[in-house]
C-alpha cells in the first residue's frame, strides 16, 4: 500500500480539522500545501484565506508586536485570484497562488513604504518593487503586510523606533531574535504561510531559532538584492522564513527565479548548473544515511547554566539521532571557528555608508527621506533613533569606507577564512556542518545586545545555510512550552539543494516545532470589507534601555 508524503499527509490533515472546528480553512500552523489543498478542492476561497491571517493579527499582534504595517490592497488582490479561481482557470497558477506573505519592513513593495522600522523612513515609499519582491507577486504570493526588525537591520534585538520591541511568542520575557524578529515571531504565531528576511551576520538565522522555525540563508549571489535596504555588500543575504523545511523549499525556488540582476552583479557568480533550481523537487530524495556532518566545537558553550545547558542537551540530542539514522558526527576542534575572533572581519563599519547612501537615492523612491547616511544619523531637532550614531560600527562607518587601507586587510582575511573553510570540508571529507545558531538562549528584553550567536562564519564566506528546530529549554512561568532552540546546517557554495534534504531529513527525526500557547486560540474570520491599511505598533513598548524620542 502506498502512504502519501508528509507534504499530502499535512494537506488531508489540515482539511480534516478545519472542518472539525466547523471551519473552511484552518490558518494555525498552515503550509503552502494546506492551503492549496483547501483552495484548490474548494473548501475555502482566497478571501477567507487572507481575511483569517488578517483576523489573527487584529486580534493577536498584542501578544507579540510583530506587525508594522497591512497591506491595504490584500483583499482586492484576492478576489482577483477567487476569480481565476471561479473560471476553472488553473493554468498560470504560480506555486504561491493566494498564499499570505509578509515581508521584512526592509524590503520594497510598491503597496506600502519602506520604514526599516525607523521613524525617519516612515514616508519612504517605493515606486516599484524589488526585484524579489516582483518574482514573489509573478509567483501569486499575496504580500499581506510588513514586519517590525530590529531598527535598520542592525541587531538582533527586534526592537525600533517605529515599532517598538517586538516580544518572543513563546517567551513574553525575551526578545524574538533578529534582525528579522518581526517575521519570526508573526509567522511562528500564524499570521501568515511564511514571510521574508534579511541576513547581514544572523539575521535570517536568529529569528528562526528563536521561534521554532525554518529558514534559508542562501550562498552569497543567489538571490538578488536590489531595492531592499542594504548594510553590507559582502555579507548581506535575503531568504525566508516559515513553518516548515517544504515552505522554506518552494519560497527560495521563487525567489532566486530573479536570476542575474544587472542592479546586484553578485547574481553573476551563480553557475549555469545552479541556475533556475526547483527545490522542491528533489527534497525528499535525499537521506541521512552516509552523510558526514562536522560538528564545530568552538561554537559551542560548555560551561553549565540555566541559559546554555538547554543548548547544549538539544544538541547532544539531534546529534544523538543524527549518528541512530546511520550519519557520522566529525568533532570540528580548529581554534580558527571562534565566533568573536571572526567577529574581527566583519566588514559592514566599511560598507554600510556607501550602500546606504546609494540605496536612499534611488531614483525608485519617493517621499520626503534622507539621502544619505550622514543626514539619517545627523538627528536633526525633534527627531531620535533607537540606535544612535554611538553605536559602535555605525558611528565608524560614518568616517570609515571602502578606501581604506583596513578594509583591504579585512577583505584579505575574508578569503584566507574562506579558503579555510573549504580545507576543513575537503579534509575531513564533510557534506555539511553543524552548530547551534546561538550558544544560549535568546537573550532577554533590554539587554544591551544578542550575545552568542554563530551566523558570523557563513555571512562573512557567503556560504549557504540551512536552519531548523532542535528543541525547546524546560517550561517556566514565562515560557509555558519554553525557549526555542535551533540548529545551523551549513554548506560549501551552491549546495542549498542538498542543505535542504538534510533539513528535510533532521524534520523527519521527529517533530520539534510547537505553536506559541496564546497563538493555539481560534480566531474568528472578520468579514472585512476592506484590508485594514495599517496596525498602530507601540511605539512606548521600548526597554528603558532606549529612550524613547519624539518625531
Amino acid at each position: 500500500m502506498a502512504f502519501p508524503n508528509r507534504t499530502v499527509l499535512l494537506s488531508i490533515l489540515g482539511s480534516i480539522a478545519s472542518l472539525a472546528n466547523g471551519c473552511s480553512y484552518e490558518p494555525r500552523e498552515a503550509t503552502i500545501a494546506s492551503t492549496h489543498h483547501s483552495l484548490y478542492t474548494g473548501l475555502t476561497t482566497c478571501r477567507e484565506v487572507v481575511s483569517s491571517f488578517l483576523s489573527r493579527i487584529e486580534t493577536l499582534n498584542n501578544h507579540t508586536n510583530a506587525i508594522l504595517t497591512l497591506n491595504p490592497h490584500a483583499l482586492t488582490i484576492a478576489d482577483s485570484m477567487d476569480i481565476r479561481l471561479q473560471s476553472n482557470n488553473a493554468s498560470g497558477f504560480g506555486p504561491l497562488f493566494c498564499i499570505p506573505t509578509l515581508l521584512k519592513d526592509n524590503w520594497d513593495t510598491i503597496e506600502m513604504p519602506t520604514t526599516g522600522a525607523n521613524l525617519y523612513l516612515n514616508a519612504s515609499q517605493p515606486t516599484i518593487d524589488a526585484p524579489a519582491t516582483a518574482a514573489l507577486k509573478k509567483a501569486g504570493a499575496i504580500i499581506i503586510g510588513k514586519a517590525n526588525l530590529h531598527e535598520l537591520a542592525l541587531e538582533g534585538l527586534t526592537v525600533s523606533s517605529l515599532g517598538g520591541q517586538t516580544i518572543n511568542p513563546y517567551d513574553y520575557t525575551r526578545t524574538p531574535g533578529g534582525s528579522s524578529g518581526g517575521t519570526g515571531a508573526a509567522v511562528a504565531a500564524s499570521f501568515a504561510v511564511w514571510g521574508t528576511g534579511t541576513d547581514t551576520v544572523n539575521s535570517l538565522r536568529s529569528p528562526a531559532s528563536a521561534n521554532s522555525l525554518f529558514s534559508c540563508r542562501p550562498t552569497r549571489g543567489l538571490i538578488s538584492r536590489a531595492g531592499i535596504i542594504p548594510i553590507s555588500y559582502t555579507q548581506d543575504a535575503i531568504g525566508p522564513i516559515a513553518r516548515s523545511v517544504e515552505d522554506v523549499a518552494t519560497a527560495l525556488t521563487v525567489l532566486a527565479s530573479v536570476g542575474y540582476d544587472e542592479d546586484d552583479n553578485t547574481t553573476a557568480l551563480v553557475p549555469a548548473g545552479s541556475r533556475g533550481v526547483d527545490y522542491t523537487v528533489g527534497l525528499t530524495q535525499g537521506s541521512l544515511k552516509g552523510i558526514r556532518f562536522g560538528l564545530i566545537e568552538g561554537f559551542f558553550n560548555r560551561t553549565a547554566s540555566p541559559e546554555t545547558t538547554p543548548v547544549n542537551e538539544a544538541m547532544a540530542n539531534i546529534t544523538a539521532k543524527l549518528w541512530a539514522a546511520g550519519a557520522t558526527i566529525v568533532p570540528i576542534t580548529d581554534s580558527l571557528y571562534n565566533a568573536t575572533a571572526i567577529a574581527k572581519l566583519d566588514t559592514q563599519r566599511y560598507e554600510y555608508r556607501e550602500e546606504m547612501n546609494t540605496y536612499l537615492q534611488r531614483p525608485s523612491l519617493s517621499g520626503p527621506r534622507p539621502k544619505t547616511l550622514d543626514e539619517l544619523y545627523a538627528t536633526p531637532p525633534g527627531k531620535f533613533l533607537v540606535i544612535p550614531s554611538e553605536y559602535e560600527y555605525v558611528n565608524t562607518a560614518l568616517v570609515s569606507s571602502t578606501s581604506n587601507t583596513s578594509y583591504a586587510t579585512v577583505k584579505t582575511g575574508i578569503q584566507n577564512l574562506t579558503l579555510a573553510l573549504q580545507e576543513t570540508f575537503t579534509a575531513h571529507n564533510l557534506d555539511a556542518m553543524i552548530y547551534p545558531e546561538q550558544k544560549n538562549l535568546v537573550v532577554p528584553i533590554g539587554s544591551p545586545s544578542q550575545s552568542g550567536r554563530n551566523g558570523i562564519l557563513a555571512a562573512l564566506t557567503g556560504s549557504p545555510v540551512v536552519t531548523v528546530p532542535v528543541g525547546f529549554s524546560p517550561a517556566t512561568e514565562t515560557a509555558p512550552k519554553g525557549v526555542p532552540i535551533g540548529m545551523e546546517i551549513l554548506g560549501r557554495a551552491w549546495t542549498e539543494e542538498l542543505l535542504l534534504q538534510l533539513a528535510w531529513g533532521v524534520q523527519g527525526l521527529g517533530r520539534v516545532r510547537k505553536t506559541p500557547e496564546w497563538a493555539e486560540r481560534e480566531v474568528e474570520v472578520r468579514g472585512f470589507e476592506e484590508a485594514v491599511p495599517g496596525v498602530t505598533p507601540k511605539k512606548d513598548n521600548i526597554p528603558e534601555a532606549y529612550p524613547v524620542g519624539v518625531l
